[in-house]
């Protein structure tokens, strides 16, 4: 079992078999730069390594050198931690986390979101077609996805400002209202940072996931059910979506999270040749989904029906190209029970059923002054548990145009 000199709480989500990286700026001062968690410090990677790539704000550049030197840099930065001989010349480079702040670990170049919860879909299917099917004819035959607005992916913390928007009119025949969202709700997703590029005309295999993802980040999907309700048919989300996605801190690298590896559901259909997989890139993560620091939901990701290397492969089956940046994520990740659900519109059945808080309360969805906070685990190497860092948010009121 791997160790380390650095203290590591017990439970800590950040073990030495972790090693997510993320940007930080030590709060004395200084340039924003690449680092990596361990325990409750983070490792300044370019003064540790002397390797001016890690000196930026932005995990771009190092992601653009491929999964060889991922792999070296990760071996390399364990081995400091890890032997008590380096001990002298790394620990002046470590900051406690509560002294640096924490940002954007990547500069997004592309975002597309999917809808890959088996789970989410249905739900979402039964409030919409209560006399239907809950699913669409093609949803078991590819991962359906659109395309997002990079450019409101914030980092975890970032106010969210009540979006204003057109809703859907009283009735029939009237003029749609406008103002406000009075159904503005979260969605606990899980994303993906592209790390290596791909060339425009050729499609990435499933089989080449780890070879161009480098990692793994949590996600809040914010929504505006109102306005997207008005505006999503026919050619889907657009401003019920673009107004603020939250993005975690820290990316875990694919490496260390081997042990978290699991088959997906069984599939209903024999997938298309291309989202075949000869590995495995199903995930047992655990998220917990917190509302004002009550614990609400605890969605499976294990449970996704489509793997990211299969929502990868679907991405750039029609010759798309990938860019150092282009981020993806799994959409609402939901499981069987009613605990597991992955976002308000689910837990409070479209508003119909609200949901207690412990403190007596209760919500359908959010409010002026809420906070939502997603955390996640997963199981790692050594039997240790894998922390993604959190995701938060606060909601703020709207303003007027």
């Amino acid at each position: 079992m791997t160790t380390t000199w650095v203290p590591v709480p017990d439970g800590s989500p950040f073990p030495i078999q972790n090693l997510p990286y993320g940007v930080f700026t030590p709060k004395s001062g200084g340039a924003p730069r690449v680092g990596v968690a361990i325990g409750e410090q983070v490792l300044d990677l370019a003064a540790a390594l002397g390797d001016d790539v890690f000196a930026r704000g932005s995990l771009n550049a190092f992601m653009a050198q491929g999964r060889t030197r991922w792999q070296r840099v990760r071996a390399e930065t364990t081995r400091l931690l890890a032997d008590e001989a380096h001990r002298a010349a790394v620990e002046p480079h470590l900051y406690a986390q509560a002294d640096v702040t924490l940002g954007m670990p990547f500069e997004p170049g592309d975002y597309v979101d999917f809808y890959a919860s088996e789970h989410h879909a249905s739900n979402i299917g039964r409030m919409f077609r209560p006399d239907g099917d809950p699913l669409t004819p093609q949803w078991k035959h590819l991962p359906i996805g659109y395309h997002g607005r990079a450019g409101t992916l914030v980092p975890s913390g970032t106010p969210v400002v009540r979006p204003r928007g057109q809703q859907r009119p009283a009735e029939a025949g009237g003029l749609p209202g406008f103002g406000p969202s009075t159904r503005l709700d979260i969605e606990a997703e899980v994303g993906f940072v592209v790390g290596t590029p791909s060339e425009l005309g050729r499609p990435v295999s499933a089989d080449d996931f780890r070879e161009h993802v480098f990692g793994v980040t949590l996600v809040n999907d914010w929504s505006a059910r109102d306005i997207q309700n008005w505006e999503y048919v026919p050619l889907g989300p657009f401003l019920g979506k673009s107004f603020a996605t939250s993005v975690s801190p820290w990316v875990v690298p694919l490496d260390a999270l081997e042990a978290a590896r699991v088959a997906p559901p069984a599939r209903e259909h024999e997938p298309r040749p291309y989202l075949a997989e000869k590995e495995d890139w199903g995930l047992d993560l655990t998220l917990e989904v917190r509302l004002n620091g009550h614990l609400v939901a605890t969605p499976p990701f294990a449970t996704m029906y489509w793997t990211p290397a299969q929502m990868l492969a679907h991405m750039t089956v029609n010759g798309a190209s990938l860019r150092t940046g282009d981020f993806y994520a799994s959409g609402t990740v939901s499981g069987p029970e009613a605990d597991q659900r992955g976002s308000f519109m689910e837990l409070s059945w479209g508003g119909a059923e609200p949901f207690a808080l412990p403190d007596g309360t209760k919500r359908t969805f959010l409010e002026d002054g809420d906070e939502v906070t997603i955390t996640a685990t997963a199981p790692g190497a050594d039997g240790v548990t894998i922390g993604f860092g959190a995701v938060t948010g606060r909601v703020l009121p709207a303003v007027d145009a």
